[in-house]
Parts: C-alpha cells; structure tokens; sequence
C-alpha cells in the first residue's frame, strides 16, 4: 500500500491496487471511492467546530477563509491517519482493570437483554470501552464472527476506530449513547414477532447501523452547520447532512480496517448501501414519514416478514425506537439522559449567542427548560412512535414495560415543570414539540 502527502488539505491519502481505490479530494472532506462507487469519509474528516471561526460570521458570513479551514483540518486529518501509518492503534485497556470490575462487567453482559440494562455502570466498569466490548459481546453470542468468518483482532480494531470517532467531550452524543442505543437495538431483535425472520445479516447490520450511526457527531445539529456554512452542509445540499456524515464515516472504516475485504463484491456492495439506508432513517426530520408508513403497513395487515425489503422497513425501525428511547428507561436513566442532550443544546445555544447568531430553537437554556424540552418531545415525537411499535409486537412484554415507564417519566416530568418558578420555566410543554 502506498501513501502520497495532498497539498491541499494536508490528509494522507491511500491507494490500494486490490481494490482499484481512487481518492477524491474536496475542501475539508476526504472520500474513498472503491469498487462500490459508494463515497466514504475517512477518519477524522469531520473537523472539530473552531468556533474561532464564528468571528468572521458576523461580517463576511463565511466561517474564516479557506486558509483558516486548511489548517483546521490539516492537523486533525494528520493526527488520525500519521497514527494509524505507524500502526499506532490503541486497545481497549480492559486488561488494566481489577479483577472484580472485569467479573461485574462480565456479570452484566449476562443480562445484556434486560431492558433496565445500566449502560453508564457498565461503561465504568470497562473503563469507558462500553461500545466495543459490548459489540464483541453481542457479534459473538449472535453468532456472526462465526456466520461471517470474522477475524476477532480487525473486528476489535474496527470497533475501536468506530468508538474513538465519537467525541467524548459531547455531554450526549459520545460512544456511550451508542452503547445504548445498541443495547436497545438488540433487546428489539429479540422480539419475537420480528426475530423468527431475521437473517445473520440483519443481525450484523442493525448492530453495526446502531454502533455507528452517530459517529464522529461534533455536538452542534444540522440548522446549525447550515447557518455557519460548515462544509459538510454544502457536501449535502442541506440533506441528512449528519446523518450522510455518518453513513460515509462507518464505510470508510469499514474499508480502512478491511474488516469485510473477504466476502464477496456484491455482498459488501449490499452491506455498505443497507447501513446506509438505516443511518439515513435516523434523521428526525424524517420522523413523519416513517411514521406514516407504519401505521399505513399496520392498519392494512400487510407487513410481509419474509420478504427482505419489509424486514429491512422494521429494522429502520427498530433502529429509530432504539435512538430515541432513554424516555422509555427507567427514571434514573432516562432523566440522565434529558439532562445530557439538554446540556448539549444549551451548549450549543450559549455558542449561537456568543456569536451573534440566531438561537436555535430548544437551546436557549433561559426559555427552554429541561421539563419542557421533554415533555414536547415525550408528545409529539416519542408516544407516536412508541404505540405504533407496540401494535407491531402485539404489546409484548417489553413494549408494554417501556410505554409504562414512557407515562411515569412523563408525569415526573410535568411535576418538576409545575415546581418551577414561572420566571424560569419560559416555555410549555407545547414549546418542546416540534
């Protein structure tokens, strides 16, 4: 494999003559294109948010000059792929961790399927490798390193890349809300109306569509990369931009650690464009839509499992359940959880301010408040989903279990904005919609 240095944006690009891969270079973004024809990001293309930058907002409307831009990717993209070059790949350190948290850790797993599953316990007690460990732990007991002839170290070297590409400084979109969400993702393949009909590939590509499908987030939204004109916006013509962002990151890993280089061309070709049809559905502005077909499937009875293109609509699904189900967790939880992606709005908000732009909406932490931004949420965007969910499983046990807790988090909810000073809630619970 040869390496040859780009001048323009400073990245390390790669051309493999196995796979006939050309690179293709835009402003601030990195693309492989391989056999597939399907573009994917390599790691580290998505900058930090400089909000350095932001100063020039406010005169030019431009963030900086393409200068400034070039340096701000340059080291990053050099960081990653300088590391990688001299096979500098850091391991999941479980081996350094006492004994008894290894045994408790391992003690959880074992109850990986129970839906009070305490993902922030166990991400402590694998000292903070929760993703990875717990994708070994479920590609192995699904039994897909086997079906697919995995090798387990470039399966542990991918998920590894995978977890190191989320932003551990996000309050809310890190590695650990991809445990979750996984975690969930694999209590929902277990339900028995849809479970009988999945194949190992459903398996492997919910799990992965669920480990990925928030990688590399910088902890701003898509309004927000549109407004200060962040390249990727552009890339995608406004369009799921960090949801394509997303998608194009977990392929390029995919191809980068050659985790599936042995299965055949037209079986990777299928995989890469699946994961990147369950990524894509993930994006809220498409809530509407997905809703509507499923109640439209639902009330016509016409859902046939059997047929690929039907089980692959309910693992979009399931995968949409599983990204926005900490309000379907038992308190302690879930109200951990408002109060993280909440921090990660007013965050945002705070930086929307400080540079003169308009605040965007649910991130004002003086008019928005953490009652009120979920119980708009828990309304119009949770329930919904949630009970047409709960008519495809025939109300089965954990459907019934998480609309329980959905109501009890929600009137913890309308209790502690009832407590609140009329002065400081701001906002009502119709605020917090859509």
């Amino acid at each position: 494999m040869s390496c040859l240095m780009v001048e323009r944006c400073g990245e390390i690009l790669f051309e493999n003559p196995d796979q006939n891969a050309k690179c293709v270079c835009m402003l601030g973004d990195v693309r492989l294109r391989g056999q597939t024809g399907v573009p994917a990001e390599r790691r580290g293309s998505y900058p930090f948010i400089d909000f350095h930058l932001l100063n020039n907002t406010t005169h030019s409307g431009e963030i900086g000059t393409k200068k400034k831009v070039k340096r701000l990717l340059s080291f990053q993209r050099y960081f990653h792929a300088s590391r990688l070059l001299r096979g500098i790949i850091p391991q999941a350190p479980l081996h350094l961790l006492d004994e008894d948290y290894l045994g408790q850790a391992r003690h959880m797993l074992s109850k990986v399927g129970m839906w009070d599953f305490d993902i922030f316990l166990f991400d402590r007690l694998t000292n903070g490798n929760s993703l990875v460990t717990l994708l070994c732990h479920l590609f192995n007991t699904h039994g897909l390193i086997h079906h697919f002839k995995l090798d387990m170290v470039t399966l542990h070297r991918f998920l590894v890349m995978v977890q190191e590409d989320y932003h551990s400084q996000n309050p809310y979109h890190n590695a650990v809300h991809a445990a979750d969400v996984t975690q969930a993702m694999h209590c929902y393949l277990k339900e028995p109306k849809l479970a009988s009909f999945l194949t190992p590939l459903d398996i492997m590509l919910g799990l992965l569509a669920a480990a990925a499908h928030d990688v590399d987030h910088p902890g701003v939204n898509q309004p927000f990369l549109i407004k200060t004109n962040h390249h990727l916006a552009n890339l995608y013509q406004n369009m799921s931009v960090l949801e394509n962002h997303h998608w194009r990151s977990t392929i390029g890993m995919l191809r980068e650690s050659r985790l599936l280089a042995h299965l055949p061309k037209e079986m990777t070709q299928d995989i890469e464009q699946q994961l990147g049809s369950l990524i894509l559905a993930t994006d809220i502005n498409r809530q509407n839509e997905f809703l509507t077909r499923l109640k439209a499937h639902l009330h016509n009875k016409d859902l046939r499992l059997e047929d690929t293109h039907d089980r692959h609509f309910m693992l979009q699904i399931a995968l949409k359940c599983a990204d926005i189900c900490n309000p379907c967790r038992i308190w302690e939880m879930s109200k951990q959880w408002s109060e993280r992606v909440c921090e990660e709005f007013y965050r945002q908000g705070d930086l929307e301010q400080k540079f003169e732009l308009e605040i965007s909406p649910l991130c004002n932490q003086q008019k928005d408040s953490i009652p009120s931004i979920q119980i708009g949420f828990m309304t119009y965007i949770v329930e919904p989903l949630f009970r047409e969910w709960a008519r495809f499983t025939g109300n089965s046990p954990l459907s019934e279990n998480m609309l329980s807790h959905l109501a009890h988090n929600k009137a913890q909810w309308k209790s502690l904005l009832h407590k609140q000073p009329r002065s400081s809630s701001g906002s009502s619970p119709e605020h917090g919609g859509p």
